[in-house]
């Protein structure tokens, strides 16, 4: 989501800072998103759903998770395209099952398993490849490690009961909500953190001195 994998840049000083200020930009949808997806969950716990308004909820969350995506910007153009890209293909899963003519529970769960895999899988190479940058990746890899099982679970069984669905949405909805929260915030002081960490004394209680930016010709 901030950073791609391989093409993490040789960052100096001055430009790991440009690239922390960058990503700490999207805090906000990161608090948003998180904001909306607990609200959803408490709504797919609280609610007596059929099939297809329970289909029509999920679309309009993958809709919501493509949104996020598509305004997500990372720290080069590459990864802004990549954000695109998935962004979009969450667009169109999100109209396909909203569409859909009477769409049944096994078609529910394929398309809702299949794409917390692929946003698992996304999250946990975007956490990894984000270490070098974010103290807390971790954050990132959580939920990763969070989608990936909920995505199993719904595909081990697409013709389960409605219940078993709502389960998986509901959790997925709340837990994800959450960690998205958290993850806000620390984006947000991501900056400062940095700058904390410039500013320490070093061992022989000098403060460490900036690098000097490269002249540019």
């Amino acid at each position: 989501m901030f950073v791609a994998p391989g093409t993490m840049p040789d960052l100096g000083r001055t430009l790991t800072r440009d690239a922390a200020q960058q990503i700490a930009r999207n805090w906000w949808v990161l608090l948003l998103n998180g904001a909306l997806l607990i609200v959803a969950g408490l709504l797919i716990f609280s609610i007596s759903w059929s099939v297809r308004s329970l289909a029509t909820f999920i679309g309009a969350l993958f809709i919501l998770e493509g949104l996020t995506y598509a305004l997500t910007t990372g720290i080069d153009a590459q990864v802004r395209r990549a954000n695109v890209v998935t962004g979009l293909l969450s667009l169109a899963t999100g109209v396909a099952i909203i569409v859909w003519p009477g769409p049944g529970i096994v078609a529910v769960a394929i398309f809702l398993g299949a794409w917390l895999i692929v946003g698992g899988t996304l999250a946990i190479s975007g956490a990894f490849a984000a270490r070098p940058l974010m103290r807390d990746w971790w954050l990132l890899l959580i939920i990763g490690l969070l989608e990936i099982p909920l995505g199993v679970l719904a595909l081990a069984n697409p013709g389960a009961t409605l219940a078993a669905l709502i389960t998986v949405a509901g959790i997925w909805a709340v837990a994800i909500g959450v960690m998205r929260i958290v993850a806000s915030f620390q984006v947000k002081r991501l900056p400062d953190e940095l700058d904390d960490a410039w500013a320490t004394p070093a061992h022989n209680g000098v403060a460490r001195e900036a690098k000097p930016a490269a002249a540019h010709s």
